[in-house]
Protein backbone atom coordinates (compact mmCIF):
# COMPACT_ATOMS: atom_id res chain seq x y z
CA UNK A 1 0.00 0.00 0.00
CA UNK A 2 2.78 2.31 0.94
CA UNK A 3 4.57 1.79 -2.38
CA UNK A 4 1.46 2.03 -4.58
CA UNK A 5 0.84 5.52 -2.98
CA UNK A 6 4.88 6.79 -3.23
CA UNK A 7 4.04 5.95 -7.14
CA UNK A 8 0.94 7.68 -6.82
CA UNK A 9 2.52 10.61 -5.18
CA UNK A 10 5.57 10.84 -7.83
CA UNK A 11 2.53 10.65 -11.45
CA UNK A 12 1.05 13.79 -9.31
CA UNK A 13 4.45 15.01 -9.03
CA UNK A 14 5.20 14.51 -12.99
CA UNK A 15 1.50 15.32 -14.04
CA UNK A 16 1.48 18.34 -12.66
CA UNK A 17 4.93 19.55 -14.12
CA UNK A 18 3.85 18.64 -17.70
CA UNK A 19 0.55 20.29 -17.51
CA UNK A 20 1.81 23.54 -15.97
CA UNK A 21 1.48 25.87 -19.27
CA UNK A 22 4.68 26.94 -20.67
CA UNK A 23 4.16 31.03 -20.89
CA UNK A 24 3.80 30.44 -17.05
CA UNK A 25 7.37 29.71 -15.93
CA UNK A 26 8.74 31.73 -19.10
CA UNK A 27 7.17 34.85 -18.47
CA UNK A 28 8.98 35.57 -15.30
CA UNK A 29 12.74 34.96 -16.91
CA UNK A 30 14.25 38.26 -17.98
CA UNK A 31 16.02 39.17 -21.38
CA UNK A 32 19.58 39.80 -20.28
CA UNK A 33 20.88 42.74 -21.78
CA UNK A 34 25.11 42.99 -21.36
CA UNK A 35 26.82 46.24 -20.71
CA UNK A 36 30.24 45.97 -21.19
CA UNK A 37 32.03 49.25 -21.16
CA UNK A 38 34.59 51.81 -18.87
CA UNK A 39 32.20 52.09 -15.88
CA UNK A 40 34.64 54.47 -13.96
CA UNK A 41 34.96 56.73 -16.56
CA UNK A 42 31.88 59.47 -17.37
CA UNK A 43 30.07 58.38 -20.16
CA UNK A 44 30.17 54.81 -19.87
CA UNK A 45 28.85 55.10 -15.99
CA UNK A 46 26.21 57.85 -17.73
CA UNK A 47 25.28 55.34 -20.55
CA UNK A 48 24.69 52.44 -18.09
CA UNK A 49 22.47 54.43 -15.77
CA UNK A 50 20.45 55.49 -19.32
CA UNK A 51 19.94 52.00 -19.94
CA UNK A 52 18.99 51.15 -16.49
CA UNK A 53 16.64 54.06 -16.50
CA UNK A 54 15.25 52.64 -20.30
CA UNK A 55 14.86 49.05 -18.82
CA UNK A 56 12.71 50.49 -15.51
CA UNK A 57 10.37 52.05 -17.67
CA UNK A 58 10.02 49.15 -20.39
CA UNK A 59 9.56 46.75 -17.19
CA UNK A 60 6.61 49.07 -15.75
CA UNK A 61 4.73 48.78 -18.49
CA UNK A 62 5.11 45.02 -18.87
CA UNK A 63 8.18 44.18 -20.39
CA UNK A 64 8.92 43.09 -24.22
CA UNK A 65 6.18 41.09 -25.78
CA UNK A 66 7.76 38.08 -27.08
CA UNK A 67 5.22 36.07 -29.41
CA UNK A 68 2.40 35.64 -26.85
CA UNK A 69 4.25 36.54 -23.81
CA UNK A 70 5.81 39.69 -22.09
CA UNK A 71 9.20 39.66 -20.39
CA UNK A 72 11.18 41.54 -18.07
CA UNK A 73 14.90 43.25 -19.08
CA UNK A 74 17.53 42.43 -16.70
CA UNK A 75 20.89 44.44 -17.14
CA UNK A 76 24.55 42.92 -16.31
CA UNK A 77 27.06 45.31 -16.90
CA UNK A 78 31.15 44.81 -16.74
CA UNK A 79 33.72 47.24 -16.10
CA UNK A 80 35.90 46.56 -19.22
CA UNK A 81 38.29 49.62 -18.28
CA UNK A 82 39.39 50.13 -21.98
CA UNK A 83 39.48 53.94 -21.64
CA UNK A 84 41.91 53.62 -18.61
CA UNK A 85 45.81 54.56 -19.48
CA UNK A 86 47.64 51.31 -19.79
CA UNK A 87 45.37 49.10 -20.05
CA UNK A 88 45.80 46.28 -23.28
CA UNK A 89 42.89 45.71 -25.42
CA UNK A 90 43.08 42.06 -24.76
CA UNK A 91 42.49 42.75 -21.24
CA UNK A 92 38.58 44.13 -22.54
CA UNK A 93 38.00 41.17 -24.87
CA UNK A 94 38.71 39.05 -22.00
CA UNK A 95 36.23 40.75 -20.23
CA UNK A 96 33.29 40.69 -23.08
CA UNK A 97 33.85 37.12 -23.35
CA UNK A 98 33.58 36.25 -19.44
CA UNK A 99 30.34 38.51 -19.83
CA UNK A 100 29.12 36.50 -22.57
CA UNK A 101 30.01 33.00 -21.72
CA UNK A 102 28.74 33.78 -17.67
CA UNK A 103 25.37 36.01 -18.11
CA UNK A 104 24.55 34.73 -21.48
CA UNK A 105 22.78 37.97 -22.78
CA UNK A 106 20.53 38.48 -25.53
CA UNK A 107 22.64 41.51 -26.73
CA UNK A 108 24.72 43.85 -25.52
CA UNK A 109 24.70 48.06 -25.37
CA UNK A 110 26.97 50.73 -24.97
CA UNK A 111 29.96 47.51 -25.71
CA UNK A 112 33.21 48.91 -26.16
CA UNK A 113 34.57 52.63 -25.16
CA UNK A 114 37.80 52.89 -26.95
CA UNK A 115 37.56 52.00 -30.76
CA UNK A 116 40.83 49.65 -30.70
CA UNK A 117 38.98 47.79 -28.54
CA UNK A 118 35.49 47.70 -30.49
CA UNK A 119 37.35 46.96 -33.75
CA UNK A 120 38.79 43.76 -32.21
CA UNK A 121 35.68 42.50 -30.31
CA UNK A 122 34.01 42.61 -33.67
CA UNK A 123 35.35 38.82 -34.24
CA UNK A 124 33.74 38.49 -30.84
CA UNK A 125 30.62 39.38 -31.31
CA UNK A 126 30.32 37.59 -34.67
CA UNK A 127 31.66 33.92 -33.16
CA UNK A 128 28.64 34.12 -30.28
CA UNK A 129 26.47 35.79 -33.03
CA UNK A 130 25.63 38.50 -30.16
CA UNK A 131 23.64 41.69 -31.21
CA UNK A 132 25.46 44.86 -30.34
CA UNK A 133 24.26 48.35 -30.19
CA UNK A 134 27.83 50.41 -29.48
CA UNK A 135 27.21 54.30 -27.87
CA UNK A 136 30.66 55.09 -27.22
CA UNK A 137 33.70 53.92 -29.73
CA UNK A 138 33.54 55.78 -32.39
CA UNK A 139 35.42 54.60 -35.51
CA UNK A 140 33.98 54.46 -39.19
CA UNK A 141 36.11 51.15 -39.43
CA UNK A 142 33.88 48.92 -38.14
CA UNK A 143 31.47 50.19 -40.81
CA UNK A 144 34.17 49.08 -43.49
CA UNK A 145 34.27 45.56 -41.86
CA UNK A 146 30.35 45.20 -41.75
CA UNK A 147 30.21 46.53 -45.56
CA UNK A 148 33.36 43.84 -46.83
CA UNK A 149 31.33 40.84 -44.65
CA UNK A 150 28.25 41.23 -43.32
CA UNK A 151 27.11 38.01 -42.86
CA UNK A 152 29.84 37.67 -40.66
CA UNK A 153 29.45 41.36 -38.95
CA UNK A 154 25.83 42.06 -39.02
CA UNK A 155 25.58 41.82 -35.58
CA UNK A 156 27.61 44.56 -35.10
CA UNK A 157 25.57 48.42 -34.93
CA UNK A 158 26.22 52.10 -33.51
CA UNK A 159 23.65 54.16 -32.47
CA UNK A 160 26.11 56.94 -31.45
CA UNK A 161 27.85 59.69 -33.36
CA UNK A 162 31.31 58.15 -35.06
CA UNK A 163 33.71 59.73 -36.20
CA UNK A 164 32.84 60.72 -39.75
CA UNK A 165 29.98 62.39 -38.99
CA UNK A 166 31.45 64.35 -36.02
CA UNK A 167 33.68 65.46 -38.33
CA UNK A 168 30.91 66.72 -40.56
CA UNK A 169 29.47 68.35 -37.44
CA UNK A 170 32.93 70.01 -36.74
CA UNK A 171 33.40 71.26 -40.31
CA UNK A 172 29.43 73.16 -39.92
CA UNK A 173 30.82 74.88 -36.86
CA UNK A 174 34.53 75.72 -37.96
CA UNK A 175 32.58 77.38 -41.15
CA UNK A 176 30.31 78.85 -39.16
CA UNK A 177 33.29 80.53 -37.49
CA UNK A 178 34.81 81.75 -40.33
CA UNK A 179 31.87 83.38 -42.40
CA UNK A 180 31.12 85.05 -38.96
CA UNK A 181 34.29 86.10 -37.15
CA UNK A 182 36.73 85.56 -40.04
CA UNK A 183 38.85 82.86 -38.12
CA UNK A 184 40.95 81.31 -40.86
CA UNK A 185 43.92 79.96 -38.35
CA UNK A 186 43.26 77.26 -36.04
CA UNK A 187 45.48 75.28 -33.87
CA UNK A 188 45.03 71.45 -33.34
CA UNK A 189 45.16 69.92 -29.91
CA UNK A 190 43.98 66.25 -29.20
CA UNK A 191 44.42 63.41 -26.97
CA UNK A 192 46.92 60.43 -28.52
CA UNK A 193 43.67 57.86 -28.89
CA UNK A 194 42.40 56.37 -32.12
CA UNK A 195 38.75 58.21 -32.44
CA UNK A 196 40.61 61.46 -31.04
CA UNK A 197 43.50 60.97 -33.63
CA UNK A 198 41.27 60.27 -36.71
CA UNK A 199 39.20 63.23 -36.34
CA UNK A 200 42.44 65.71 -35.57
CA UNK A 201 43.51 63.81 -39.35
CA UNK A 202 40.14 64.41 -40.91
CA UNK A 203 40.47 67.96 -39.77
CA UNK A 204 43.68 69.00 -40.58
CA UNK A 205 43.91 66.99 -44.43
CA UNK A 206 40.61 67.38 -45.23
CA UNK A 207 38.42 69.58 -43.45
CA UNK A 208 40.62 72.79 -42.72
CA UNK A 209 41.97 73.04 -46.85
CA UNK A 210 38.51 72.95 -48.10
CA UNK A 211 37.37 75.53 -45.80
CA UNK A 212 40.32 77.61 -46.58
CA UNK A 213 41.20 77.55 -42.77
CA UNK A 214 45.36 77.21 -42.12
CA UNK A 215 46.49 75.06 -39.71
CA UNK A 216 49.07 77.16 -37.68
CA UNK A 217 50.18 73.81 -34.90
CA UNK A 218 49.35 70.87 -34.28
CA UNK A 219 49.88 68.96 -30.83
CA UNK A 220 49.13 65.53 -29.32
CA UNK A 221 49.16 64.42 -25.77
CA UNK A 222 49.27 61.03 -24.09
CA UNK A 223 46.32 60.21 -21.96
CA UNK A 224 46.84 61.28 -18.17
CA UNK A 225 48.80 64.69 -19.64
CA UNK A 226 47.60 67.73 -17.96
CA UNK A 227 49.84 70.26 -18.85
CA UNK A 228 48.89 72.18 -22.04
CA UNK A 229 50.62 75.28 -20.97
CA UNK A 230 53.46 75.04 -24.10
CA UNK A 231 51.13 74.12 -26.93
CA UNK A 232 48.77 77.38 -25.78
CA UNK A 233 51.88 79.51 -26.00
CA UNK A 234 52.55 78.43 -29.23
CA UNK A 235 48.84 78.63 -30.43
CA UNK A 236 48.76 82.53 -29.22
CA UNK A 237 52.26 83.40 -30.94
CA UNK A 238 51.03 81.80 -34.07
CA UNK A 239 47.39 83.77 -34.31
CA UNK A 240 45.53 81.10 -34.05
CA UNK A 241 41.56 82.28 -34.42
CA UNK A 242 40.69 78.70 -33.33
CA UNK A 243 41.93 75.82 -30.63
CA UNK A 244 40.42 73.17 -31.95
CA UNK A 245 40.42 70.51 -28.92
CA UNK A 246 39.54 67.08 -28.98
CA UNK A 247 39.74 64.94 -25.75
CA UNK A 248 37.71 62.75 -23.46
CA UNK A 249 40.60 62.16 -20.27
CA UNK A 250 39.26 64.19 -17.02
CA UNK A 251 42.83 65.96 -17.03
CA UNK A 252 41.89 67.87 -20.14
CA UNK A 253 39.91 70.64 -18.17
CA UNK A 254 42.97 72.36 -17.34
CA UNK A 255 43.79 73.28 -20.52
CA UNK A 256 40.56 75.49 -20.29
CA UNK A 257 42.02 77.33 -16.99
CA UNK A 258 45.09 77.55 -18.97
CA UNK A 259 43.55 79.09 -21.91
CA UNK A 260 42.12 81.94 -19.45
CA UNK A 261 44.83 82.33 -17.55
CA UNK A 262 46.97 82.98 -20.70
CA UNK A 263 44.49 84.39 -22.52
CA UNK A 264 45.09 82.75 -25.38
CA UNK A 265 43.16 85.35 -28.11
CA UNK A 266 41.46 82.53 -29.89
CA UNK A 267 38.30 80.53 -29.39
CA UNK A 268 38.42 77.30 -27.98
CA UNK A 269 35.76 75.19 -30.16
CA UNK A 270 36.04 71.45 -29.84
CA UNK A 271 35.53 68.89 -27.39
CA UNK A 272 36.85 68.48 -23.72
CA UNK A 273 34.80 66.21 -22.01
CA UNK A 274 34.75 67.81 -18.27
CA UNK A 275 33.06 70.79 -19.89
CA UNK A 276 29.92 69.07 -21.37
CA UNK A 277 28.04 68.71 -18.31
CA UNK A 278 26.19 70.94 -16.26
CA UNK A 279 28.38 71.23 -13.05
CA UNK A 280 31.44 72.29 -14.82
CA UNK A 281 30.57 75.96 -14.24
CA UNK A 282 31.23 75.30 -10.62
CA UNK A 283 33.78 72.48 -11.07
CA UNK A 284 36.04 74.89 -12.69
CA UNK A 285 35.26 77.92 -10.69
CA UNK A 286 33.47 80.05 -13.11
CA UNK A 287 36.26 80.23 -15.32
CA UNK A 288 35.01 78.18 -18.68
CA UNK A 289 32.73 81.42 -19.81
CA UNK A 290 32.86 81.58 -23.90
CA UNK A 291 34.32 77.95 -24.50
CA UNK A 292 32.49 76.40 -27.11
CA UNK A 293 31.64 72.49 -26.78
CA UNK A 294 30.22 69.75 -28.71
CA UNK A 295 27.69 67.52 -27.64
CA UNK A 296 28.44 64.17 -29.70
CA UNK A 297 23.93 63.29 -29.42
CA UNK A 298 21.21 65.81 -28.49
CA UNK A 299 19.87 64.18 -25.38
CA UNK A 300 22.94 64.61 -23.30
CA UNK A 301 21.89 68.31 -23.17
CA UNK A 302 18.33 69.88 -23.26
CA UNK A 303 17.25 71.52 -26.31
CA UNK A 304 14.50 74.18 -26.32
CA UNK A 305 13.37 73.27 -30.00
CA UNK A 306 13.48 69.54 -29.71
CA UNK A 307 11.10 68.62 -26.84
CA UNK A 308 12.34 64.43 -26.83
CA UNK A 309 16.04 65.87 -26.06
CA UNK A 310 14.63 67.65 -23.58
CA UNK A 311 12.06 65.35 -21.74
CA UNK A 312 14.60 62.71 -21.61
CA UNK A 313 17.38 65.33 -19.90
CA UNK A 314 14.45 66.01 -17.28
CA UNK A 315 13.81 62.32 -16.87
CA UNK A 316 16.90 61.55 -16.24
CA UNK A 317 18.05 64.40 -13.51
CA UNK A 318 15.05 63.69 -11.56
CA UNK A 319 15.91 60.01 -11.89
CA UNK A 320 19.12 60.54 -10.72
CA UNK A 321 19.70 63.53 -9.07
CA UNK A 322 21.28 65.49 -11.36
CA UNK A 323 21.66 66.16 -15.61
CA UNK A 324 24.09 64.08 -17.70
CA UNK A 325 27.73 65.17 -17.60
CA UNK A 326 29.29 64.06 -20.56
CA UNK A 327 28.47 64.77 -24.24
CA UNK A 328 28.56 61.52 -25.60
CA UNK A 329 26.84 58.27 -24.82
CA UNK A 330 23.71 58.21 -22.75
CA UNK A 331 21.17 59.48 -24.85
CA UNK A 332 21.83 56.74 -27.63
CA UNK A 333 22.56 54.37 -25.08
CA UNK A 334 18.57 54.74 -23.46
CA UNK A 335 18.02 54.63 -27.44
CA UNK A 336 19.53 51.54 -27.91
CA UNK A 337 17.34 49.54 -25.59
CA UNK A 338 14.01 51.11 -27.13
CA UNK A 339 15.30 49.84 -30.16
CA UNK A 340 16.28 46.53 -29.23
CA UNK A 341 12.56 46.41 -27.51
CA UNK A 342 11.20 47.34 -31.00
CA UNK A 343 13.33 44.31 -33.09
CA UNK A 344 12.59 41.78 -30.34
CA UNK A 345 8.85 42.71 -30.90
CA UNK A 346 8.82 42.53 -34.57
CA UNK A 347 10.69 39.29 -34.47
CA UNK A 348 8.74 37.94 -32.12
CA UNK A 349 11.91 35.76 -30.97
CA UNK A 350 15.23 36.27 -28.91
CA UNK A 351 16.63 34.06 -32.26
CA UNK A 352 20.36 36.60 -33.10
CA UNK A 353 19.72 36.63 -36.59
CA UNK A 354 16.43 37.38 -36.34
CA UNK A 355 16.72 40.13 -33.95
CA UNK A 356 19.82 42.26 -36.43
CA UNK A 357 17.34 41.31 -39.37
CA UNK A 358 14.74 43.96 -37.12
CA UNK A 359 17.18 46.28 -36.11
CA UNK A 360 18.01 46.72 -39.43
CA UNK A 361 14.25 48.39 -40.29
CA UNK A 362 14.58 50.45 -37.38
CA UNK A 363 13.13 53.92 -37.99
CA UNK A 364 12.07 56.12 -34.97
CA UNK A 365 11.78 58.95 -33.78
CA UNK A 366 13.95 59.28 -30.64
CA UNK A 367 15.44 61.23 -28.24
CA UNK A 368 18.97 62.75 -30.59
CA UNK A 369 16.32 62.84 -33.52
CA UNK A 370 14.87 60.43 -36.24
CA UNK A 371 16.83 56.93 -36.09
CA UNK A 372 17.86 55.06 -39.25
CA UNK A 373 20.55 52.49 -39.78
CA UNK A 374 22.72 52.47 -42.84
CA UNK A 375 24.05 49.67 -44.89
CA UNK A 376 27.29 49.93 -42.31
CA UNK A 377 24.86 49.93 -39.46
CA UNK A 378 25.71 53.13 -38.44
CA UNK A 379 22.67 55.72 -37.12
CA UNK A 380 22.32 58.51 -39.30
CA UNK A 381 23.56 61.66 -38.44
CA UNK A 382 23.15 65.15 -39.72
CA UNK A 383 21.38 68.49 -38.51
CA UNK A 384 17.73 68.40 -38.87
CA UNK A 385 15.88 66.62 -35.41
CA UNK A 386 13.24 65.67 -38.16
CA UNK A 387 14.54 63.59 -40.57
CA UNK A 388 18.33 62.14 -38.46
CA UNK A 389 20.11 61.73 -35.36
CA UNK A 390 21.66 64.95 -34.45
CA UNK A 391 24.67 66.04 -32.63
CA UNK A 392 25.24 70.10 -31.27
CA UNK A 393 27.79 73.06 -30.12
CA UNK A 394 26.95 74.50 -27.47
CA UNK A 395 28.74 77.98 -25.91
CA UNK A 396 29.22 78.07 -22.17
CA UNK A 397 27.88 81.99 -21.57
CA UNK A 398 29.46 84.09 -18.94
CA UNK A 399 26.51 83.90 -16.27
CA UNK A 400 26.97 79.73 -16.49
CA UNK A 401 24.49 78.75 -18.86
CA UNK A 402 24.63 76.50 -21.64
CA UNK A 403 23.28 77.77 -24.84
CA UNK A 404 23.06 75.93 -28.17
CA UNK A 405 24.45 77.84 -31.08
CA UNK A 406 24.93 75.20 -33.52
CA UNK A 407 23.14 73.75 -36.00
CA UNK A 408 20.32 76.29 -36.84
CA UNK A 409 17.68 73.95 -36.38
CA UNK A 410 18.38 73.77 -32.90
CA UNK A 411 20.63 76.88 -32.06
CA UNK A 412 19.28 78.93 -28.72
CA UNK A 413 21.50 82.44 -29.50
CA UNK A 414 24.38 83.69 -31.19
CA UNK A 415 27.92 82.86 -30.61
CA UNK A 416 29.56 85.47 -28.48
CA UNK A 417 33.65 86.24 -28.29
CA UNK A 418 35.26 86.30 -25.06
CA UNK A 419 36.35 89.94 -24.59
CA UNK A 420 40.17 89.28 -25.04
CA UNK A 421 39.34 87.01 -28.41
CA UNK A 422 39.64 89.04 -31.27
CA UNK A 423 37.94 88.75 -35.05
Amino acid sequence: MERRLSVLGILLVVSFIWFTPVTYVSAAEPIVIGVPTSLGFLEGKESHKAVQMAVSEINAKGGVRVGAEKRPFQVVAADLRDAAAGVPVPEALLGIEKLILEQKPTAIVVGPFRSEALLAGMDIFAKYKMPMLGTVAMTPATEAKIKENPEKYKYVFRVSLNVTYWVQLLAGTNAALKNEFGFDKVYIMNQDVAWARGTATGMEKAVYPKLGIEVVGHDEFPTGFSDFSSALMKAKAKGAGVLFTCFDMPESGVLVKQWKSIKVPGLIAGFISPMAGEVAWQTFDGKIGGLMNAIFEVGNMPSEKYAPAKNFYNKYKSTYGKGIQSGHGPAPSYESVYILKEAIERAGSLEPDAIVAEIEKTDRQGVMGRIKFDQGHQVVYGTDPAETAVGCFFQWTDVGKRKIVYPKSLAEGEIVLPAWVKK
